[in-house]
């Protein structure tokens, strides 16, 4: 028994609270309702937090990399038509037969895609039914670098080639590779999702494209409610940090920050290690779009943090590494509009850097700061005054962007973001509030959505990543199991996992359609990050092994916690006798 759908934070709607069902009465504050019991009509106030969607029927999860193209364009053409009816309060019969009849559809056909896409708020709601026991098909990596490759050279050119060449010098160049050719349609469709604003500035011109595209100086269209625009932006931080266990310097740390336009407010961040791609902006996202209750607990910040929801249009980068199908699947999925920022103009990012720009201030006074240039630098020493790791920077920021950052008065807006956004969500005497945003129900869904994947064969002792060994009972089906379009290949299995902890995976079951965690084979191994697990491998290689097996890695990994918990007893001793 899974949830069906979004949690609905408007007077009215169900929602359950301590095991009862009740309805919400009133919205008091960003964290806060009063809920009527329907029973004894009885009221209680309860914490938005605690509260979570009506129970249905389990359904299985698609993995939405998995699903076949041709079903998900229907599923968008579909969303298409509903569009203007969707969410409309006063809409008629006869509103809905005019639209049924200029698709070529039924009035019933349209009420059921409507009840389909308002019950659930996904795409994949749109979908064709389809046979059990017909599979599903996707393309492989050679197929996709082929296509993405033609429409980068061939296409986004000032040639203007049309979209059959396209997809006649796709095939030429499969052939020549051996690799199958995808169909026609899945090269046109790929076509067709790419950025009109793109298209223009490189097939017509920069100057062409701007008097369709560019917004009026001084203002960002359509930034009118919270969550309206949601910009994420990356950089590398002005800061060294150090490892978990030695204390030694790593380096500095990349930020992917996603920032709410019409309130100035963060809306999510993540910070690791990597150089920023379609997997930091990912996470980023989800932080962004999930509750952060428990995440702040975790974190020991103690302010609020009562941001969550879908935005209705994210501006990303447009640089190449970017432009993952992962995440431009999970945005159609769930009705965000992705965009991407056009090359060299600056203004479409101006509100997320300026948030950026004030946050290296602040960490210029940590220790370990590189600061923005050697000048300010000096003779300091950053890596011998490195004294954060990863997590308690992620800390460190948190505390402040909740309880500093929010709260101060941004010059700009001539108030603090928190007050910014509360005003646009409960409005004023001037105009009305957008109300509080849905909260997704099937948290973990969403997350997995937008987690980064791994393709493996199962074979008898498990699945193997990173020199990781993992295991459990529901692979058994699976094992040395053999590729359906190609019995003389092994078939690859889809794993998703997280770079922040990799002692477990998520295994999408292709007949069940739904995910299974699955931990290590040896259950004794500690957690660790997949930054541990590189510095743990570079230990061994620093000690010359040329073969790196699991067993190696997780003794080098408790070698380095010896040392770490001896330091610290020697450490205390110092001090004592001091």
């Amino acid at each position: 028994m899974t949830p069906s759908k979004s949690l609905q934070l408007t007077p009215g709607s169900e929602v359950v609270f301590q095991n009862k069902n009740y309805r919400i009465k009133l919205v008091v504050d960003l964290n806060q309702v009063v809920l009527l019991n329907p029973v004894n009509n009885e009221t209680v106030t309860a914490a938005i937090s605690e509260l979570s969607a009506p129970i249905a029927i389990h359904k299985p999860k698609q993995d939405l990399e998995l699903i076949d193209d041709k079903a998900w364009q229907t599923a968008q053409k579909r969303l298409e038509i509903i569009k203007p009816l969707i969410g409309k309060l006063s809409r008629t019969r006869a509103e809905v037969s005019e639209i049924a009849e200029a698709n070529d559809v039924s009035t019933n056909t349209v009420y059921g895609w409507l009840k389909l896409y308002e019950d659930s708020q996904l795409l994949t709601s749109l979908m064709p039914k389809i046979r059990k026991d017909k599979g599903v098909t996707k393309l492989t990596a050679a197929q996709e670098e082929i296509i993405k490759e033609v429409i980068e050279a061939e296409y986004l050119s000032k040639q203007k080639k049309t979209k059959k060449k396209v997809c006649d010098e796709v095939k030429k160049k499969c052939i020549e590779q051996g690799v199958t050719p995808p169909h026609k349609n899945t090269v046109r469709n790929r076509i067709s999702s790419l950025s009109d604003e793109i298209v223009a500035a490189r097939r017509l011109g920069r100057k062409i494209a701007d008097n369709d595209f560019k917004p009026i100086e001084g203002e960002f269209p359509g930034a009118d409610i919270p969550l309206a625009v949601v910009q994420i932006d990356h950089t590398k931080l002005d800061i060294i940090l150090v490892d978990d266990h030695f204390r030694r310097p790593v380096g500095r740390p990349w930020i992917t920050l996603a920032f709410d336009v019409f309130s100035r407010m963060v809306t999510g961040f993540y910070v690791s290690f990597d150089p920023p791609g379609a997997l930091s902006t990912g996470l980023c996202l989800a932080h962004s779009i999930l509750p952060k209750d428990s995440w702040l607990i975790k974190h020991g910040v103690k302010g609020d943090w009562p941001l969550w929801g879908l935005p209705a249009k994210v501006h990303v980068d447009n640089a190449k590494e970017f432009r993952g199908n992962m995440l431009q699947k999970a945005c159609d999925q769930y009705g965000i509009d992705l965009e991407w920022r056009p090359v060299a103009r600056p203004n479409f990012g101006a509100h997320v850097e300026r948030a950026l720009g004030t946050f290296s201030k602040e960490i210029h006074m940590l220790p370990g700061t590189t600061f923005s240039n050697p000048r300010d630098k000096g003779e300091y020493d950053s890596e011998g005054k490195a004294a954060l790791t990863l997590s308690e920077f992620e800390s460190w920021l948190a505390t402040y962007i909740v309880d500093v950052y929010h709260q101060k008065v941004h010059s700009m807006i001539k108030m603090t973001p928190m007050t910014k956004y509360r005003k646009g969500i409960f409005g004023d005497s001037e105009r009305p509030g957008s109300g509080l945003p849905p909260k997704i129900a099937d948290e973990e869904k969403l997350k997995l959505d937008l987690m980064p994947y791994e393709l493996r064969t199962i074979q008898d002792y498990g699945v193997r990543i990173d020199e990781i060994f993992y295991y459990s009972d529901v692979l058994r089906r699976w094992i040395n199991a053999k590729n359906p379009d190609d019995p003389n290949k092994k078939r690859k299995f889809m794993f998703r996992r997280d770079p922040r902890d990799i002692s477990q995976v998520w295994f999408y079951d292709p007949e069940l359609h739904r995910y299974f965690e699955i931990s290590y084979r040896d259950t004794s191994h500690p957690a660790i990050s997949i930054w541990e697990l590189r510095e743990a491998k570079k230990r061994l290689e620093d000690e010359g092994r040329s073969v790196v097996d699991e067993a190696a890695i997780f003794d080098a990994y408790d070698r380095m916690r010896e040392i770490e918990e001896e330091a610290i007893s020697k450490s205390k001793s110092a001090r004592r006798a001091v």
